[in-house]
């Protein structure tokens, strides 16, 4: 059987102009020594997993040259023949609510160009400040604002197969990387302490309503070595935005890995 594209069969247009397939496919990344094809997500383990790309096609020696990979999203970005040829795929997924919180801690908290983004899709009319944790996810209600940035795009936009061959969970990497070993001989190189987009080594912020304080009250704390859980980063409503917001990812995450790693199934 041939590999189905997700998106290719939704237009009767010429597929270089397809908009869906030709954003999923340069997202769609070779691994050339084992022909095979991995679909990269940005906040699933894209550093790690780009670092150790880059490794395994010969292109940097080991993860001191880690920087390379900014430079170089697209580098090993598939055709439509690699595609269709491709001997294994699989992509990395995570729990929408926390790869929100995630982007959010990351690019908005640390005022990175993506927030910079943000306020210019609501034409200035807001600063980076005003950007609380809680007026993010409810603006994401809006489809425009939820395409807008690849970071907190919804993860079914990347994905150029109808299916792949494996699906893993971010949040368990370590199995995704005892399988990668053994199928493809692909080595994860752990890029985490490198980037420090992670949340290790930071203290629970005790703070009521976290989720509407501002970006710079959140980076003085984060930068005390305070950061806030994710269980006080919702209530009741910012769960049920992202509920509707990213409802297929959330439906894709449960039939191919189950609920037992969703903060809310």
């Amino acid at each position: 059987m041939p590999r189905l594209f997700r998106y290719s069969h939704q237009s009767y247009s010429t597929l270089r102009v397809n908009r869906q397939h030709s954003f999923a496919q340069q997202y769609a990344l070779n691994i050339y020594p084992s022909d095979a094809i991995y679909t990269f997500i940005p906040k699933n383990a894209c550093s790690t997993m780009r670092t150790s790309l880059a490794i395994a096609n010969g292109c940097i020696r080991d993860s001191s040259d880690f920087n390379w990979i900014h430079q170089n999203n697209n580098t090993f970005s598939a055709n439509l023949s690699e595609l269709a040829k491709a001997k294994y795929t699989f992509v990395i997924l995570r729990c929408p609510y926390a790869r929100l919180l995630s982007v959010y801690l990351d690019k908005i908290v640390n005022r990175n160009n993506p927030a910079w983004g943000y306020v210019d899709l609501h034409k200035r009319k807001i600063d980076v400040d005003d950007i609380t944790f809680e007026f993010f996810v409810k603006s994401m209600s809006n489809e425009r604002v939820r395409n807008a940035d690849i970071h907190w795009m919804p993860q079914t936009n990347f994905l150029v197969y109808e299916d792949y061959d494996d699906y893993f969970a971010l949040e368990d990497l370590g199995t995704a990387a005892q399988v990668l070993k053994d199928k493809i001989g692909l080595e994860l190189v752990d890029a985490r302490p490198l980037t420090k987009h992670g949340s290790d080594g930071y203290q629970k912020l005790a703070k009521r309503k976290p989720y509407k304080r501002s970006p710079l009250e959140l980076l003085a704390y984060k930068s005390e070595g305070f950061m806030p859980s994710i269980r006080t980063m919702y209530n009741d409503e910012l769960l049920a935005c992202v509920k509707k917001a990213y409802k297929n990812d959330i439906a894709l995450y449960k039939k191919k890995l189950g609920a037992d790693n969703l903060f809310v199934s």
